[in-house]
C-alpha cells in the first residue's frame, strides 16, 4: 500500500515516523520555502522579510509601542531591536519616548515609510504568482494554518501525546 507523494516520492503509510509524513517537517519547509521566495520580491524595497513584517504591522496601525508591535508579532522585544534599528536607519520608521510614559518608546512611520506601502502592495499578488496560488487558494491556506496556530496553541487536552 503507498501513502502520500512528498519530493516525488511515495511514502508508506505504516511509519508514523517517518521524516517527511511529519506535519512539523512540512511547516518548516513551507515556511523556509515562502521566506525565501519573498527574499527577491522584498529586496527592491530594501526590506528583509522580518523587517516587512514590521512595517505590514505599522502601515496597519500607524503607530505601535514596542510592546504593542512584540505583541501583534509575537516577537520579544530583543528581537525587534535590530530589526527597528535597520527600519531606521532606512529612514522608514522613527522612535519617540511616549510623552506618557517615558518607559514606552512608540514607534512610527515616516513619509518614506508611508509612501513605501503604495510599492508593497504588490507584494501580495507577486507572492500569489510565484507560489502558484490564486486568492481563493490563499485564503483557504491562510484560514488552515491560523486554526493549526489555534490548535497548537491551545491544546484540547495537554495529557494527549
Amino acid at each position: 500500500m503507498r501513502g502520500h507523494t512528498m519530493h516525488g516520492q511515495d511514502l508508506p503509510e505504516e511509519d508514523p515516523l517517518a521524516l517527511e509524513s511529519q506535519v512539523c517537517f512540512a511547516l518548516t519547509l513551507a515556511s523556509r520555502s515562502v521566506i525565501a521566495a519573498y527574499r527577491p520580491v522584498l529586496e527592491p524595497m530594501n526590506l528583509t522579510h522580518p523587517q516587512y513584517l514590521v512595517m505590514l504591522a505599522l502601515w496597519e496601525h500607524s503607530t505601535l509601542s514596542i510592546k504593542e508591535l512584540g505583541r501583534h508579532l509575537s516577537i520579544d522585544s530583543g528581537t525587534l531591536s535590530p530589526l527597528l534599528k535597520r527600519l531606521e536607519g532606512h529612514g522608514y520608521i522613527f522612535r519617540k519616548r511616549s510623552p506618557d510614559d517615558a518607559r514606552t518608546v512608540k514607534i512610527s512611520l515616516t513619509e518614506k515609510g508611508k509612501e513605501l506601502r503604495k510599492e508593497a502592495e504588490k507584494v501580495p499578488g507577486t507572492m500569489m504568482k510565484r507560489l502558484g496560488m490564486d486568492e481563493a487558494e490563499v485564503r483557504a491556506l491562510h484560514a488552515s494554518m491560523m486554526k493549526v496556530i489555534a490548535a497548537a496553541q491551545n491544546p484540547s487536552d495537554p495529557g494527549d501525546a
